[in-house]
């Protein structure tokens, strides 16, 4: 089975969009401009990469989307909080996202990091209050819940943040920045493929090969957006690119030059395809967004 990435990955943004149209408080909700600077972040556009992964590995296993929207939508909550923090003034201090001005930028300082506390608070919310008809769904949703939680944390998401803003004008060692790269970028995507699979009660071999993928994935995506910041362009990306020479960010190409880590890339997304060779063709349109990462151009 051949797979249309680009139409795949529309309709399943179309699904979580909608999804989370109806799960977010509504703009005239009181208060509500928290609930405009909630909204307008999350809807400032963004590849749902993240969810759909939940999706994708979730149909491997047999089920749909609809069975696990909640945890996409979770994802991509959390996913956004973080995006709004990272471009605050005492972080990255960007003022674009997905070409547009950054939610601090539209609402303040202060309502921008509500705004993101706010949104990982619901996605916790969002998660837990979904009804399990068994004591088996009952155990899988926690257990997803804990792996979202676990890559969004101090030993996850924003551990890696933090060595990243630490490392910043440092000359750093190769697995200083593998660390952060890891743990910044591939955690949450990690947790996404585990989530899905756990989800649909994937057995432990599967879910072994489910992990070896998001580890793949995770890291090809962060390697890929650093490539992307060296020969991206504004209005490809999104926001201002070479941001992360200006700011003596540690990248692979900074470290290990272009040509390599495209190399790096490659091997990434063939390691991860090769991670699903015990799957059939429910398994394609992850191994087309593995493609997908290392090819893209925003």
């Amino acid at each position: 089975m051949i797979v249309d990435i680009k139409s795949y990955l529309k309709q399943k943004e179309d699904i979580v969009n909608k999804a989370l149209y109806s799960l977010l408080p509504k703009e005239d909700e009181f208060p509500q401009r928290l609930h405009k600077a909630m909204r307008y972040s999350i809807f400032a556009g963004g590849k749902r990469i993240r969810p759909i992964l939940v999706i994708a590995a979730a149909e491997v296993f047999g089920k749909t989307a609809g069975s696990v929207i909640s945890i996409a939508c979770a994802v991509e909550m959390i996913h956004t909080y973080s995006l709004i923090h990272d471009d605050l003034p005492a972080m990255d201090n960007d003022d674009l996202r997905r070409g547009m001005p950054t939610c601090h930028k539209v609402f303040g300082e202060a309502l921008a990091i509500l705004a993101g506390d706010a949104l990982l608070t619901k996605a916790f919310q969002v998660m837990s209050q979904r009804p399990a008809v068994s004591s088996q769904q009952s155990a899988a949703i926690l257990q997803a819940i804990h792996e979202i939680a676990k890559a969004a944390g101090s030993t996850g998401m924003v551990g890696g943040q933090v060595v990243d803003i630490e490392s910043e004008g440092k000359d750093i060692e190769f697995p200083v920045l593998e660390y952060t790269h890891i743990h910044k970028t591939g955690e949450l995507i990690l947790a996404s493929c585990k989530a899905g699979a756990i989800m649909a009660n994937a057995d432990d071999r599967g879910l072994e090969a489910i992990t070896r993928y998001g580890e793949a994935v995770g890291l090809a995506f962060q390697i890929a957006d650093d490539i992307l910041d060296v020969e991206g362009t504004k209005e490809d990306v999104g926001k201002n690119v070479g941001g992360d020479v200006k700011k003596g960010k540690a990248t692979y190409p900074s470290i290990l030059g272009i040509e390599e880590s495209k190399k790096r890339a490659g091997e990434l997304a063939s390691l991860a395809i090769a991670s699903l060779k015990d799957f059939d063709e429910k398994a394609e349109p992850l191994r087309a967004i593995a493609r997908y990462i290392v090819e893209r151009r925003k």
